[in-house]
């Protein structure tokens, strides 16, 4: 019952547009402000009562939990916090309910972690907590776990709770990024630009997010981009010991940042790293559906050498009249664009004809936000795939 992290995408934070906080809204919120500083202390004693009054459900959980522990608590801390914004709030709870199939999760494991919580909320917002707090946060529960229930019950009548995928190519980058592609047991749908959640043999229970690197494809293979980060188990496996004949397991697809081809409006897609992986898809999808709409693409990185799906994106604009890639480098640069992405964007507006998307890691997603507000894009023309401070970021 590990949460998502990244989220589900939205045009924007939650909250942008809606009216003034519903007084549930905003007895959850103090307390959530109660609780922030101590966060830590209050996610071990919610996995504590948890696991202590439901102790067969700790084999749901990874056997380490440090790198992950919270995914959960902060999941539900997230939802509680954007109880008025319906339309968001449900895409999220939904995405989690399918996503929460693969640890097997039932029914009946929510009660229990409703318990958990509120335990964990009297004994640590002791300034905010009280009987109308404490029904708050019921009510906001009850809808919660019953909008993930519903959404996992329809998903397991068309969907797999995961797919398992065998390991066909596996390309070495610069930058200690590894091009993994995978063909699945059965048919996979996805969208351009959505993401999925991988598990490998190595780490049993521990998934983690990855975009898809190219739109869904007559062979049926998918494609990732990977970079192995120090603490990352998931990605320094699959960077340095994943090969040919390895099978993994995928989540199922999640994610709306994704082409609206209803639109006029130009695309400004800004990738950092492998956030770039996505934004190819979406290249890819746009040439497909056959319509001349201008797309610019950032791709940003550190160093140049860290460009490293920098010739593959060059030979799709030799092809695409209608595609610009800048590259962008913050050390150095020879042969880009200087700076950090957020503002080489800037510079390179106003983009008040555009579409914005996103992708990359958080403090870049978050600083993207209000670049592009300020170039001119409204933030409800802006995609991304990141819920907010609340949930980690994984690797």
């Amino acid at each position: 019952m590990t949460a998502s992290t990244g989220g589900d995408s939205r045009r924007g934070p939650i909250g942008t547009g809606r009216p003034g906080p519903s007084g549930d809204a905003q007895l959850i919120r103090r307390t959530l402000e109660e609780i922030e500083p101590i966060s830590g202390q209050v996610t071990s004693y919610f996995y504590a009562m948890l696991f202590v009054q439901n102790p067969g459900m700790r084999d749901m959980f990874p056997a380490a939990m440090d790198a992950q522990r919270d995914r959960l608590f902060q999941a539900l801390l997230t939802a509680a916090d954007a109880l008025d914004d319906t339309l968001a709030l449900t895409e999220y709870l939904d995405g989690l309910g399918r996503g929460h199939r693969k640890y097997g999760t039932r029914p009946e494991h929510y009660p229990a972690v409703g318990e958990a919580l509120m335990t964990a909320l009297e004994r640590y917002a002791v300034n905010s907590w009280g009987p109308e707090a404490e029904a708050a946060w019921v009510r906001a529960y009850t809808a919660i776990s019953q909008t993930m229930i519903d959404a996992a019950a329809e998903d397991e009548l068309r969907s797999p709770a995961w797919w398992k995928a065998e390991v066909v190519g596996h390309e070495r980058r610069a930058g200690n990024v590894a091009v993994i592609t995978v063909r699945p047991d059965q048919p996979y749908p996805y969208r351009a630009g959505q993401y999925t959640t991988v598990e490998t043999p190595w780490w049993p229970r521990v998934w983690r997010h990855y975009s898809f690197a190219s739109c869904p494809r007559p062979d049926g293979l998918l494609s990732f981009h990977v970079k192995a980060v120090p603490t990352g188990w998931v990605s320094t496996a699959l960077v340095n010991r994943a090969r040919p004949g390895d099978v993994i397991r995928l989540g199922p697809p999640a994610g709306s940042m994704t082409v609206d081809h209803d639109s006029n409006s130009g695309l400004l897609c800004v990738g950092g790293s492998t956030g770039i992986a996505p934004i190819k898809a979406m290249v890819e999808d746009v040439a497909r559906h056959g319509r001349r709409r201008l797309m610019e693409v950032f791709f940003g990185a550190r160093r140049e050498a860290e460009l490293y799906d920098l010739d593959a994106f060059l030979q799709l604009e030799k092809r695409h009249q209608w595609l610009s890639v800048r590259p962008v480098v913050s050390d150095s640069p020879a042969h880009a664009l200087g700076g950090e992405l957020p503002d080489a964007v800037i510079q390179a507006g106003p983009w008040r004809e555009f579409d914005g998307y996103l992708s990359g890691p958080p403090q870049m997603v978050r600083k993207g936000v209000d670049a592009l507000v300020s170039a001119g894009i409204p933030a409800e023309r802006i995609r991304h795939d990141f819920i907010g401070n609340r949930v980690a970021a994984e690797s």
